[in-house]
Formats: structure tokens, C-alpha cells, sequence
């Protein structure tokens, strides 16, 4: 069954780009939906349109690579819907770096934000799932875990070392807790993203005015893809429609992980 009607989703980085698609997605399908980002600003923007107070959305605004933060977040989604039963890590924090002399900041940033975070709340979603499931028998998912990474994890690029290595490092997390959750029947899975429309990729071409080019010529499909596409992918994890499928990083890429490299960013 692809649905998630009743359902509570927290979503991170759901202030801006792919993490915003998701949760909106999310709550057009009849979920609850906790929006969870950096910048509150955002979010209240975001989120302008939905009643916060007793409707089916609520935001939370915190440092996502914080303990505390993460802890809070949390607590405030059991708060408003009692229960959790998907977890969407979309927040990423992507920097450049000089790869023969990669400053050691920049890489425990990238660190730290793109997997320890998501590694940290994937445990304490997945705790909570686990006791919110005991005693029901019969269930064949008691939760979905769905992380986004991009092409970077697979595909090396130079002046964003220290990114890559997060990005490969998220998605063997996310296999990894997919096997210690199946038993629970939690399933954990990632998207790996590329020539879409992030905030990022936005970003980026507002600096560089060919690079929406080269994107297309190195993409099969032949164009950038909307957040909104990416967001469909999601949707289908975190449903029973996927019920058995778990541990599987997904590429919602217009087949640019099978072409050549083109350009000298992934986003």
C-alpha cells in the first residue's frame, strides 16, 4: 500500500530545497509532519500557510548537529503526534575544501553534519520505533528511516573532498542500521540525489551561469529534475509500499551516475 495517511514524519533540513518537497509532499498525503531545520525564520515562513497549533504540521528550529537539539526535536514530535513513524534526514551542509590540504574544520563540519547528525537521530528515531512497536504482532513495518545523500558519495570530486567522504560515510550508516533494525522491522533506506534542483544546486548556478549546461549535458535525461521528483522517491520508502525493501541507497539522478563526469560539481 503506498500511503502514509496518519502517519507522523519528522523531516530535517525542511526549511529549504528537497527537504522542503518532502514535507509538503508528506503532508498533502495525510501525514503528520514535523518540519525541522537551522533557521527558524524559514520555517515560520514555510510553514505560514498550515495550523501549527493544532493542525497536522509543527516546526522545530535547533542546530541539527547537536545532541541536544536532536533530543529536543524529538521530544517535541512525541509532544504534538505522540509517536513517530518515519524519520527523512534531508539537512546537508555542503563546503569546498583544497583536497591536498583539506582544513581539518571543514571536514569534521562535513562530518558532523552530513552523517554523525544523521547517524545520532537515525538511533534515538529508531529506539523510540522499536519501543512503540512492542507487543503488536502481525505489523510488517514498524517504522522507515530515509536518508538523502548525492552522487558525491560514488563519484569523487576534487574540490569537495571532505563532503564526499561525509556522503559515503552516511550511506554505509544507512546500510548498516538497516540490518540492526530489520528485526525490528524498521527499514532504513537513502536516496542519492543529482541534477536536481536542491537549494544548493540554486544556488550555484546564480555564480556560474553555465554550469545548468554542463549539468544537462552530462545528465541522460537530459535536464535538472524538481525537487518535487526526488520527494516522490521518498514518499515511496517511507510507505509499506517498499515494505521489503531495506538498506538500498536509491539514485534519483537522470542517469548521470552512469555517465561521464562533466562537471566539477555534484548537487
Amino acid at each position: 500500500m503506498i500511503s502514509i495517511q496518519g502517519k507522523t514524519a519528522i523531516v530535517t533540513g525542511a526549511g529549504r530545497g528537497i527537504g522542503l518537497a518532502v514535507a509538503k509532499h508528506f503532508v498533502e498525503r495525510g501525514a503528520n509532519v514535523m518540519f525541522a531545520d537551522a533557521d527558524e525564520d524559514v520555517l515560520q515562513s514555510q510553514t505560514q500557510d498550515y495550523d501549527t497549533e493544532t493542525g497536522p504540521v509543527r516546526y522545530f528550529a535547533g542546530a541539527l548537529s547537536e545532541r541536544l537539539a536532536l533530543a529536543n526535536l524529538l521530544s517535541a514530535t512525541l509532544d504534538a503526534f505522540d509517536r513517530v513513524d518515519i524519520l527523512v534526514n534531508a539537512h546537508r551542509l555542503v563546503k569546498s575544501s583544497d583536497p591536498l590540504d583539506t582544513d581539518a574544520g571543514v571536514l569534521e563540519d562535513m562530518l558532523r553534519q552530513n552523517m554523525i547528525a544523521v547517524l545520532r537521530l537515525s538511533q534515538m528515531v529508531g529506539k523510540r520505533m522499536i519501543k512503540q512497536a512492542e507487543g503488536q504482532d502481525g505489523v510488517t513495518q514498524a517504522g522507515a528511516i530515509v536518508n538523502i545523500s548525492t552522487l558525491a558519495a560514488t563519484r569523487p570530486v576534487p574540490a569537495m573532498l571532505g563532503y564526499s567522504i561525509a556522503c559515503a560515510a552516511q550511506e554505509q550508516a544507512t546500510r548498516g542500521l538497516a540490518l540492526v533494525l530489520a528485526p525490528h522491522k524498521i527499514r532504513v533506506n537513502g536516496v542519492s540525489f543529482s541534477s536536481v534542483m536542491s537549494h544548493e544546486l540554486q544556488c550555484a548556478l546564480k555564480e556560474d551561469g553555465a554550469l545548468r549546461g554542463q549539468i544537462i549535458a552530462g545528465t541522460p535525461l537530459g535536464r535538472i529534475a524538481g525537487a518535487e521528483e526526488v520527494a516522490d522517491t521518498v514518499f515511496y520508502l517511507a510507505s509499506e509500499g517498499s515494505r521489503f525493501v531495506t538498506g538500498q541507497i536509491v539514485a534519483v539522478d537522470g542517469g548521470r551516475c552512469l555517465a561521464d563526469p562533466v562537471t566539477t560539481q555534484i548537487l
